[in-house]
């Protein structure tokens, strides 16, 4: 990552505690439940990973840079790096992207133009590294927001024996289509 959005030098960060959402530990609220339950939206993977990774890094304070925006199109192009996203009509309203190795996903970042954009991101990305294989959701750094979707920390080592667990495996972020609202929430209530 970037120091921020001016610096091009780039670092690679291993911190003490990592950030990560167990993906049979992920908490989807009553209120989340509602949002996704009225379905106003269209679930697409891959259709605007550039848009996403631009969404994300349009913030006042970002550690997205333009080289980095030029490596994760570059890791897109060979299939590493994956978006998945909220529509509403024709409009990009929330998402997720982040880089896919063995059974790891590394969430890199999400946002949100409406309430709830990212959450419901969020869920439907939960589901399909659950039924594609992954066992690993690393966010890097544990926010308030990612716990209170039931993210926690781990350490290092942890951190590490999960990491080394994970790049063994064989998942396929496509695999999965995309499931009905309902069908989403029968499995994540059933695991939240």
């Amino acid at each position: 990552m970037a120091m921020s959005r001016d610096q091009t030098q780039l670092h690679w960060f291993d911190p003490k505690r990592r950030g990560v959402i167990p993906l049979q530990g992920f908490h989807i609220s009553r209120s989340l439940v509602r949002r996704i339950r009225r379905n106003t939206y269209t679930i697409r993977t891959n259709s605007a990973f550039g848009a996403v990774v631009r969404a994300c890094a349009a913030r006042d304070e970002t550690w997205i840079n333009e080289p980095l925006i030029i490596l994760y199109s570059t890791l897109h192009e060979a299939g590493y790096a994956h978006s998945l996203e909220v529509w509403e009509n024709d409009e990009l309203i929330g998402g997720v992207f982040g880089i896919a190795l063995g059974g790891a996903f590394f969430g890199e970042s999400m946002f949100s133009r409406r309430v709830d954009g990212s959450k419901i991101a969020l869920a439907y990305l939960v589901d399909r590294l659950q039924n594609a294989g992954f066992s690993l959701f690393d966010t890097q750094y544990l926010t308030p927001h990612l716990a209170r979707l039931g993210g926690i920390e781990v350490s290092r080592l942890a951190y590490h024996e999960a990491l080394a667990e994970a790049l063994g495996r064989k998942a396929d972020f496509n695999r999965p289509p995309v499931p009905a609202a309902q069908s989403l929430l029968q499995r994540m209530t059933q695991t939240s």
